[in-house]
């Protein structure tokens, strides 16, 4: 009787994972490997329930036959279960594709942002940067004038629309600096980050230590603005929204890898939370996937934030790719 019963739950839960899986046949676009097992399930409840009849004393006929259905169900399960690794396979190729074809299409974008922001730089420093400065220099000749007539009024009012367009001529200058920075295009990464790192400290009560193994080495534009766009937006967020007094950061090359360390003392933060929500740190790691390289936070309330990236380097094109990668900009 046990076995009966144990043989007839056998036969309801086998027929119900037959059924749901024939409801899901045009789902998987009918793929033999699914249709298989869909076969093999269902011989497997027909050899139960023979098993059920004969258990119960019903005449099922020779019993050779069930050594064949063994069998049938056996190659079935089996193929469909190498079908299956070699469906797994083709999967995790194109889910490879997928984020090889992500990646450079990131990579795209970014190259576009870049070129646009190089564009613009050039035209304000190239065409708003000449019309400033001869608005000073004719300035100056009114206030020579000026001088020589002795009107104090007037010169009062040509000193300060001089200051006026000497403010702007330093702004326009930073802006473009920012947009595309020229030191980072000339003379490298290492060079770029000291020059952005400067002129913060210059103007923020912070302590920025910053340390590297870098001289004058140059990688690939992308690696290179990239990792310095990432710098900028670490320290901003660390100035914006940490409340920080010191930072440490250390750009080093390990045989065929960057690395960069970075760290503040900040008010710290989840790092989940804010990868989620902003604060420039999902772009940061979209940024570094575009590399192939890795992006680690840790932090944690009122211990501040610590942050490691790696990229591995690619051979960095000739002075000659590069002069016309420029150009082409």
């Amino acid at each position: 009787m046990f076995i009966k019963i144990l043989l007839i739950i056998s036969i309801v839960i086998q027929t119900l994972a037959t059924v749901y899986a024939v409801r899901l046949v045009r789902t998987t676009k009918y793929n033999s490997v699914w249709i298989l097992f869909i076969v093999g399930f269902s011989l497997l409840s027909v050899e139960r329930f023979v098993q059920l009849l004969a258990v119960s004393g019903v005449e099922v006929g020779p019993r050779w036959w069930f050594g064949y259905l063994g069998i049938v169900v056996s190659v079935c399960l089996s193929i469909g279960v190498m079908y299956a690794h070699k469906l797994f396979k083709y999967i995790a190729r194109l889910d490879r594709q997928r984020q090889l074809w992500n990646r450079r299409i990131l990579s795209a974008v970014l190259r576009t942002e870049e070129k646009a922001r190089s564009r613009f730089s050039k035209e304000l420093h190239d065409g708003l940067g000449p019309l400033l400065s001869s608005a000073k220099m004719s300035l100056t000749v009114l206030a020579r004038e000026s001088r020589e007539t002795g009107d104090a009024e007037r010169r009062e009012i040509i000193a300060n629309t001089t200051y006026v367009i000497e403010e702007a001529i330093r702004s326009l200058r930073e802006i473009s600096n920012n947009l595309s920075p020229h030191v980072l295009n000339d003379f490298g990464l290492a060079r770029g980050v000291r020059n952005f790192i400067d002129k913060t400290a210059a103007i923020h009560d912070v302590n920025i230590s910053f340390t590297t193994n870098l001289r004058a080495e140059r990688y690939d534009t992308d690696v290179e603005v990239i990792l310095y766009r990432v710098v900028c937006e670490l320290i901003n967020n660390s100035l914006k929204h940490a409340a920080c007094t010191s930072v440490n950061l250390s750009l080093a090359q390990n045989g065929s890898t960057l690395v960069l360390n970075y760290s503040d003392n900040g008010r710290g933060f989840n790092p989940q939370a804010m990868m989620d929500c902003g604060m420039g740190l999902s772009n940061i790691s979209s940024r570094i996937n575009s590399l192939g390289g890795t992006f680690d936070i840790t932090s944690s309330k009122g211990r501040g934030m610590r942050a490691t990236i790696r990229v591995g380097l690619r051979p960095s094109p000739p002075p000659e790719a590069r002069k016309r990668r420029k150009q082409r900009r």
